[in-house]
């Protein structure tokens, strides 16, 4: 099974991505979003803000900020895939709870989705689970993206059916 790396991207990746958008608007942004990007797990180590806030002479606050702002950012490793599970009300009215926990038995984890943590990760790094507040698609639900993929009307068996063309830890 493959297994991802949990490094940081190298300083002269960062210094590379910093040289493209160098005196551009919106720098601090892009440079997070290709750092990102570039980190096999999808994610910005505490190394690389660090590192971002010293090349780019931008406080560290500031960079954090930013990172923490935008719910596109993640400051933990995600996995290869990505599963995001829809918790509007029509989502909800019609069966996400029940997808939720669809989705954890299929990847063999059980996770209290409400607590604070609003995503969760296998121990491999192959999925992140996620919720959202809501896709916008309520005649069509339940609603699941998988790999921003959006599906609809999705029911235990669809979910299933669709999960099955990934590597399942079954």
């Amino acid at each position: 099974m493959e297994t991802l790396t949990n490094a940081p991207v190298s300083g002269e990746v960062l210094d590379e991505i910093i040289e493209k958008h160098r005196g551009k608007p919106g720098m601090l942004l892009t440079t997070l979003e290709e750092a990102q990007e570039k980190n096999p797990l999808k994610y910005l180590p505490g190394e690389t803000l660090a590192e971002i806030s010293k090349k780019l002479r931008v406080p560290c606050t500031q960079v954090y900020n930013v990172a923490t702002f935008y719910s596109f950012f993640n400051l933990k490793p995600q996995g290869k895939h990505s599963i995001v599970v829809c918790r509007g009300t029509a989502c909800h009215t019609k069966g996400s709870k029940a997808l939720l926990d669809d989705v954890g038995a299929i990847l063999g984890f059980r996770h209290a989705w409400d607590d604070s943590e609003s995503s969760f990760t296998t121990p491999d790094n192959l999925f992140t689970v996620r919720t959202v507040a809501c896709f916008g698609q309520c005649a069509q639900s339940p609603v699941v993206a998988i790999d921003n993929v959006i599906y609809s009307n999705v029911n235990s068996r669809k979910l299933l059916k669709i999960l099955s063309n990934y590597t399942l830890p079954l």
